[in-house]
């Protein structure tokens, strides 16, 4: 790929990742703008206060899916000799997905918090770290009852996950990196939660 190429690729990849599902879909289902309801995020917990349980499941399917795609085609055509990249490339087109959603361009760039397009990106490139992550983030969910609780474990085994099987791997920096935009984007529950008011 040429540096043009992996620049308009990189462009695919945000821009899919802007593509704002739980706001198309609780629109669609309930004619409500999803982020001046419930918490105002756009992602499939809110969905799931606003438009119900199986809109809530269409919208993390779809936001798997938008930071699955770039990485998944990347993948797919690797075996293409006329198509080459640099080794850490298809980790940053995994990230342009991530960014995409939680700074969308078609919401001015508001977003989610970015838990199911992160293990989405991730999934098919560090796949054991992705699956014990979200393992984790279940058991802690049933413990303490917050799913803001739970995504914030699941950000930091990601990484974790990774040290301990590759050691400092291209995968762990860039783990490391969508682990930090997910607790940056949970500030506001991690305030709530200091003060006794998140919801569950």
């Amino acid at each position: 790929m040429t540096l043009f190429s992996q620049i308009i690729y990189l462009l695919f990849a945000y821009l899919l990742g802007a593509v704002p599902f739980a706001y198309i879909l609780t629109l669609r289902a309930t004619g409500k703008n999803i982020t001046e309801h419930g918490s105002g995020n756009v992602g499939s917990t809110n969905v799931k206060r606003i438009a119900g349980k199986k809109v809530a499941l269409y919208t993390q399917l779809l936001d798997i899916l938008k930071g699955m795609l770039p990485v998944a085609i990347l993948l797919a055509a690797g075996h293409m000799e006329w198509l080459t990249y640099p080794p850490n490339y298809i980790f940053i087109v995994a990230l342009a997905s991530i960014v995409g959603h939680d700074f969308s361009i078609f919401l001015l760039f508001k977003g989610g918090k970015g838990v199911n397009t992160t293990l989405g990106a991730f999934v098919l490139l560090t796949p054991i770290p992705v699956l014990l992550a979200v393992a984790l983030y279940f058991i802690v969910k049933k413990i303490f009852g917050f799913v803001s609780i739970g995504s914030i474990a699941l950000s930091i085994a990601m990484p974790v996950a990774e040290y301990i099987m590759h050691g400092l791997s291209g995968g762990f920096y860039f783990l490391l990196i969508a682990a930090a935009l997910i607790i940056a984007r949970h500030h506001k529950n991690i305030r709530r939660l200091l003060q006794g008011e998140e919801n569950r």
